[in-house]
Protein backbone atom coordinates (compact mmCIF):
# COMPACT_ATOMS: atom_id res chain seq x y z
CA UNK A 1 0.00 0.00 0.00
CA UNK A 2 1.93 2.94 -1.64
CA UNK A 3 -1.03 5.67 -0.19
CA UNK A 4 -4.44 5.68 1.67
CA UNK A 5 -6.65 7.58 -0.25
CA UNK A 6 -10.09 6.23 -0.20
CA UNK A 7 -11.78 2.43 1.07
CA UNK A 8 -12.95 2.67 -2.80
CA UNK A 9 -9.55 1.59 -3.47
CA UNK A 10 -8.92 -1.13 -1.26
CA UNK A 11 -9.83 -4.98 -1.29
CA UNK A 12 -11.64 -6.58 1.69
CA UNK A 13 -8.69 -8.43 1.75
CA UNK A 14 -6.41 -5.62 2.35
CA UNK A 15 -9.02 -4.37 4.87
CA UNK A 16 -8.80 -7.01 6.86
CA UNK A 17 -5.46 -7.35 6.51
CA UNK A 18 -5.14 -3.44 8.10
CA UNK A 19 -8.19 -4.68 10.85
CA UNK A 20 -5.57 -7.40 12.14
CA UNK A 21 -2.81 -4.95 12.14
CA UNK A 22 -4.62 -2.46 14.29
CA UNK A 23 -6.34 -5.28 16.44
CA UNK A 24 -2.58 -6.28 17.14
CA UNK A 25 -1.96 -2.82 18.60
CA UNK A 26 -5.14 -3.45 21.65
CA UNK A 27 -3.92 -2.41 25.28
CA UNK A 28 -1.37 0.17 23.97
CA UNK A 29 -0.56 2.59 26.42
CA UNK A 30 3.05 3.58 25.31
CA UNK A 31 5.32 3.28 23.04
CA UNK A 32 6.18 0.24 20.51
CA UNK A 33 8.96 -1.02 21.75
CA UNK A 34 10.23 -2.10 17.97
CA UNK A 35 9.93 1.72 17.15
CA UNK A 36 8.83 0.97 13.64
CA UNK A 37 8.56 4.85 12.59
CA UNK A 38 11.85 6.03 14.15
CA UNK A 39 13.88 8.25 11.84
CA UNK A 40 10.40 8.66 10.01
CA UNK A 41 8.69 12.04 9.81
CA UNK A 42 4.72 12.33 9.85
CA UNK A 43 3.17 15.69 8.73
CA UNK A 44 -0.14 16.54 9.62
CA UNK A 45 -1.59 18.88 6.99
CA UNK A 46 -5.14 19.49 7.90
CA UNK A 47 -6.33 22.75 6.48
CA UNK A 48 -9.96 21.81 8.10
CA UNK A 49 -11.10 21.41 11.84
CA UNK A 50 -10.31 18.41 13.64
CA UNK A 51 -10.06 17.55 17.16
CA UNK A 52 -9.89 13.01 16.71
CA UNK A 53 -8.85 12.24 13.73
CA UNK A 54 -5.24 15.01 13.83
CA UNK A 55 -4.78 14.25 17.08
CA UNK A 56 -5.17 10.07 17.15
CA UNK A 57 -2.55 10.45 14.20
CA UNK A 58 -0.32 12.46 16.16
CA UNK A 59 -0.57 9.57 18.90
CA UNK A 60 -0.53 6.54 16.60
CA UNK A 61 2.78 8.41 15.02
CA UNK A 62 4.73 9.23 18.55
CA UNK A 63 3.21 5.52 19.88
CA UNK A 64 5.37 4.27 16.81
CA UNK A 65 8.83 6.03 17.52
CA UNK A 66 7.87 8.42 14.53
CA UNK A 67 8.70 12.39 14.53
CA UNK A 68 5.35 14.65 14.20
CA UNK A 69 4.75 18.07 12.46
CA UNK A 70 1.29 19.47 13.16
CA UNK A 71 0.23 21.93 10.50
CA UNK A 72 -3.42 23.92 11.16
CA UNK A 73 -4.90 26.38 8.48
CA UNK A 74 -4.74 29.31 10.28
CA UNK A 75 -0.83 28.73 10.84
CA UNK A 76 -0.13 27.84 7.37
CA UNK A 77 0.94 29.90 4.28
CA UNK A 78 -2.60 29.02 2.62
CA UNK A 79 -4.26 31.95 4.49
CA UNK A 80 -1.61 33.98 2.64
CA UNK A 81 -2.87 33.15 -0.86
CA UNK A 82 -0.23 30.00 -1.10
CA UNK A 83 -1.77 27.26 -3.50
CA UNK A 84 -2.64 23.83 -1.62
CA UNK A 85 0.18 22.18 -4.14
CA UNK A 86 2.87 24.97 -3.41
CA UNK A 87 2.00 24.14 0.54
CA UNK A 88 2.73 20.31 0.03
CA UNK A 89 5.71 20.47 -2.46
CA UNK A 90 7.34 22.96 0.64
CA UNK A 91 6.56 20.30 3.08
CA UNK A 92 7.77 17.46 0.95
CA UNK A 93 10.99 19.63 0.32
CA UNK A 94 11.71 18.76 3.90
CA UNK A 95 11.49 15.17 3.37
CA UNK A 96 8.25 13.59 5.88
CA UNK A 97 8.01 10.10 4.89
CA UNK A 98 3.81 10.54 5.59
CA UNK A 99 1.77 13.56 4.69
CA UNK A 100 -1.54 13.45 6.23
CA UNK A 101 -3.81 15.57 4.41
CA UNK A 102 -7.73 17.03 5.31
CA UNK A 103 -8.97 19.37 2.75
CA UNK A 104 -12.15 20.48 2.38
CA UNK A 105 -12.20 19.79 -1.46
CA UNK A 106 -12.76 16.12 -3.13
CA UNK A 107 -9.62 14.64 -4.57
CA UNK A 108 -7.25 16.92 -2.49
CA UNK A 109 -5.55 13.57 -1.44
CA UNK A 110 -5.37 12.10 -4.79
CA UNK A 111 -3.66 15.24 -6.25
CA UNK A 112 -1.33 15.71 -3.99
CA UNK A 113 -0.56 12.10 -4.11
CA UNK A 114 0.33 12.09 -7.55
CA UNK A 115 2.84 15.31 -7.08
CA UNK A 116 4.36 14.48 -3.63
CA UNK A 117 7.04 11.86 -2.80
CA UNK A 118 5.45 11.06 0.54
CA UNK A 119 3.22 8.50 1.54
CA UNK A 120 0.03 10.03 1.26
CA UNK A 121 -2.83 9.68 3.59
CA UNK A 122 -6.46 11.37 2.95
CA UNK A 123 -8.10 12.30 6.70
CA UNK A 124 -10.90 13.42 4.75
CA UNK A 125 -11.38 15.17 1.35
CA UNK A 126 -14.92 17.29 1.29
CA UNK A 127 -18.07 15.04 0.97
CA UNK A 128 -15.73 12.26 -0.79
CA UNK A 129 -13.99 10.16 1.50
CA UNK A 130 -12.46 9.29 5.11
CA UNK A 131 -11.59 5.86 5.23
CA UNK A 132 -9.44 5.94 8.11
CA UNK A 133 -12.55 6.50 9.85
CA UNK A 134 -14.39 3.60 8.15
CA UNK A 135 -11.54 1.06 9.40
CA UNK A 136 -11.70 2.50 12.93
CA UNK A 137 -15.63 2.33 12.81
CA UNK A 138 -15.21 -1.55 11.64
CA UNK A 139 -12.82 -2.46 13.99
CA UNK A 140 -15.03 -1.50 16.83
CA UNK A 141 -17.93 -3.26 15.07
CA UNK A 142 -15.72 -6.52 14.59
CA UNK A 143 -14.45 -6.51 18.03
CA UNK A 144 -17.78 -6.59 19.22
CA UNK A 145 -19.84 -8.32 16.96
CA UNK A 146 -16.66 -10.51 15.51
CA UNK A 147 -17.03 -10.31 12.11
CA UNK A 148 -19.67 -7.88 9.89
CA UNK A 149 -20.67 -10.94 7.89
CA UNK A 150 -24.27 -10.24 7.24
CA UNK A 151 -24.41 -7.56 10.25
CA UNK A 152 -27.43 -5.09 9.88
CA UNK A 153 -25.78 -1.72 9.99
CA UNK A 154 -27.82 1.59 10.03
CA UNK A 155 -26.56 4.75 8.95
CA UNK A 156 -29.16 7.50 10.31
CA UNK A 157 -28.70 11.18 9.46
CA UNK A 158 -26.87 13.79 7.08
CA UNK A 159 -25.86 11.10 4.36
CA UNK A 160 -25.38 13.47 1.14
CA UNK A 161 -22.58 15.61 2.73
CA UNK A 162 -21.11 13.02 5.11
CA UNK A 163 -17.92 11.34 3.85
CA UNK A 164 -17.80 9.33 6.36
CA UNK A 165 -21.13 7.32 5.35
CA UNK A 166 -19.12 7.18 1.87
CA UNK A 167 -16.16 5.28 3.38
CA UNK A 168 -18.58 3.80 5.59
CA UNK A 169 -20.77 2.09 3.36
CA UNK A 170 -18.02 0.82 0.49
CA UNK A 171 -16.10 -0.61 3.62
CA UNK A 172 -19.22 -2.27 5.93
CA UNK A 173 -20.49 -3.50 2.34
CA UNK A 174 -17.00 -5.19 1.38
CA UNK A 175 -16.96 -7.05 4.86
CA UNK A 176 -20.13 -7.95 4.02
CA UNK A 177 -22.38 -6.58 5.78
CA UNK A 178 -26.63 -5.40 5.01
CA UNK A 179 -26.10 -1.67 5.19
CA UNK A 180 -28.93 0.51 5.56
CA UNK A 181 -28.88 4.57 5.35
CA UNK A 182 -31.78 7.16 6.29
CA UNK A 183 -32.86 10.25 6.76
CA UNK A 184 -34.49 13.23 5.68
CA UNK A 185 -35.42 12.50 1.63
CA UNK A 186 -33.32 15.86 1.12
CA UNK A 187 -30.28 14.86 2.44
CA UNK A 188 -30.21 10.95 0.81
CA UNK A 189 -28.19 11.93 -2.49
CA UNK A 190 -29.62 9.85 -5.47
CA UNK A 191 -27.83 6.75 -6.47
CA UNK A 192 -26.42 6.21 -3.30
CA UNK A 193 -27.54 2.75 -3.31
CA UNK A 194 -24.60 2.01 -6.20
CA UNK A 195 -22.08 2.56 -3.08
CA UNK A 196 -23.53 -0.59 -1.42
CA UNK A 197 -26.60 0.13 0.62
CA UNK A 198 -30.07 0.25 0.85
CA UNK A 199 -31.93 3.24 1.20
CA UNK A 200 -34.82 3.04 4.04
CA UNK A 201 -37.57 5.46 4.51
CA UNK A 202 -38.56 6.46 7.99
CA UNK A 203 -35.99 5.76 10.53
CA UNK A 204 -38.14 3.03 12.76
CA UNK A 205 -37.69 0.53 9.77
CA UNK A 206 -34.36 1.26 9.28
CA UNK A 207 -33.53 0.99 12.80
CA UNK A 208 -35.63 -2.30 13.19
CA UNK A 209 -33.86 -5.67 14.00
CA UNK A 210 -29.91 -3.23 13.33
CA UNK A 211 -27.15 -4.84 14.55
CA UNK A 212 -25.08 -1.57 14.74
CA UNK A 213 -26.87 2.26 14.34
CA UNK A 214 -24.37 4.89 13.47
CA UNK A 215 -25.36 8.18 13.67
CA UNK A 216 -24.30 11.48 11.47
CA UNK A 217 -24.74 15.03 12.63
CA UNK A 218 -25.97 17.73 9.94
CA UNK A 219 -23.14 18.85 8.15
CA UNK A 220 -24.39 22.83 8.32
CA UNK A 221 -20.27 23.99 7.30
CA UNK A 222 -21.30 22.03 3.49
CA UNK A 223 -24.41 23.16 3.45
CA UNK A 224 -25.15 25.69 0.33
CA UNK A 225 -28.88 25.59 0.98
CA UNK A 226 -31.79 24.41 3.46
CA UNK A 227 -31.84 20.66 3.56
CA UNK A 228 -33.77 20.67 6.55
CA UNK A 229 -37.00 23.30 7.69
CA UNK A 230 -35.26 23.54 11.20
CA UNK A 231 -32.60 21.85 13.62
CA UNK A 232 -36.17 20.63 16.25
CA UNK A 233 -38.21 19.47 12.99
CA UNK A 234 -35.12 17.20 12.09
CA UNK A 235 -34.33 16.00 16.17
CA UNK A 236 -38.21 15.36 16.27
CA UNK A 237 -38.20 13.19 12.53
CA UNK A 238 -34.72 11.36 12.82
CA UNK A 239 -32.93 11.59 16.37
CA UNK A 240 -32.29 8.49 17.63
CA UNK A 241 -33.77 8.12 21.09
CA UNK A 242 -33.68 5.03 23.44
CA UNK A 243 -37.40 4.04 22.40
CA UNK A 244 -36.20 4.21 18.94
CA UNK A 245 -33.06 2.33 19.54
CA UNK A 246 -35.05 -0.63 21.43
CA UNK A 247 -36.48 -1.01 17.60
CA UNK A 248 -32.89 -2.54 17.23
CA UNK A 249 -31.83 -5.81 18.72
CA UNK A 250 -31.21 -5.85 22.09
CA UNK A 251 -27.30 -6.40 21.43
CA UNK A 252 -27.12 -3.37 19.10
CA UNK A 253 -24.04 -1.07 19.71
CA UNK A 254 -24.53 2.94 18.82
CA UNK A 255 -21.54 4.93 17.15
CA UNK A 256 -21.08 8.40 16.40
CA UNK A 257 -17.46 9.41 14.37
CA UNK A 258 -18.26 12.69 16.76
CA UNK A 259 -18.27 15.47 16.88
CA UNK A 260 -21.72 14.89 18.78
CA UNK A 261 -24.76 17.66 18.88
CA UNK A 262 -26.48 16.29 22.14
CA UNK A 263 -30.37 16.67 21.85
CA UNK A 264 -30.48 16.62 17.55
CA UNK A 265 -29.07 13.34 15.95
CA UNK A 266 -28.82 11.50 19.21
CA UNK A 267 -29.79 11.75 22.69
CA UNK A 268 -27.68 12.25 25.75
CA UNK A 269 -28.55 8.85 27.66
CA UNK A 270 -28.64 6.90 24.81
CA UNK A 271 -24.78 8.42 23.76
CA UNK A 272 -23.83 7.61 27.48
CA UNK A 273 -25.30 4.17 27.44
CA UNK A 274 -23.92 0.72 27.90
CA UNK A 275 -24.75 0.36 23.92
CA UNK A 276 -22.22 3.14 23.01
CA UNK A 277 -19.08 2.67 21.47
CA UNK A 278 -18.38 5.97 20.81
CA UNK A 279 -15.38 5.97 22.96
CA UNK A 280 -13.89 2.84 21.94
CA UNK A 281 -13.74 4.17 18.47
CA UNK A 282 -11.61 7.09 19.49
CA UNK A 283 -9.79 4.37 20.96
CA UNK A 284 -9.48 2.48 17.76
CA UNK A 285 -8.76 5.81 15.42
CA UNK A 286 -5.56 5.13 17.24
CA UNK A 287 -5.22 1.71 16.47
CA UNK A 288 -6.16 1.71 13.01
CA UNK A 289 -4.05 5.19 12.49
CA UNK A 290 -1.10 3.14 13.56
CA UNK A 291 -1.60 0.35 11.62
CA UNK A 292 -1.99 2.58 8.42
CA UNK A 293 1.16 4.30 9.51
CA UNK A 294 3.65 1.54 9.97
CA UNK A 295 2.41 -0.52 6.90
CA UNK A 296 3.37 2.79 4.56
CA UNK A 297 6.34 3.63 6.59
CA UNK A 298 7.15 -0.42 5.75
CA UNK A 299 6.28 0.01 2.36
CA UNK A 300 8.71 2.86 1.78
CA UNK A 301 10.95 1.31 3.47
CA UNK A 302 11.10 -2.39 1.70
CA UNK A 303 10.40 -4.32 5.01
CA UNK A 304 8.11 -6.75 6.21
CA UNK A 305 5.82 -5.70 8.85
CA UNK A 306 6.11 -7.36 12.31
CA UNK A 307 4.35 -8.21 15.16
CA UNK A 308 4.86 -5.50 17.84
CA UNK A 309 6.16 -5.44 21.12
CA UNK A 310 4.86 -2.79 23.62
CA UNK A 311 5.96 -1.09 26.27
CA UNK A 312 3.76 -0.19 29.15
CA UNK A 313 1.01 -1.89 27.63
CA UNK A 314 -0.14 -6.14 26.63
CA UNK A 315 -1.05 -7.00 22.99
CA UNK A 316 -4.38 -8.05 21.53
Amino acid sequence: MEHLLGIADLSRAQIERLLDEAASFAGTTGRVETAPLAGAVVANLFLEPSTRTRVSFEVAAKRLGGDVVNIAAAASSVVKGETLLDTAKTLDAMGPDVLVIRHAFAGAAEYLSKRVRAAVVNAGDGQHEHPTQALLDALTIRRVKRTLQRKVITIVGDIRHSRVARSGILCFAKLGAHVRVCGPATLIPPGIEKLGCTVVRGIEKAVKDADVVMCLRIQNERMTEAFVASTREYATGWRVNAERLALAKPDAIVLHPGPMNRGVEITGDVADSAQSMITDQVEHGVMVRMAVLRTLVAHRRGAKVARPRLIGGGGG
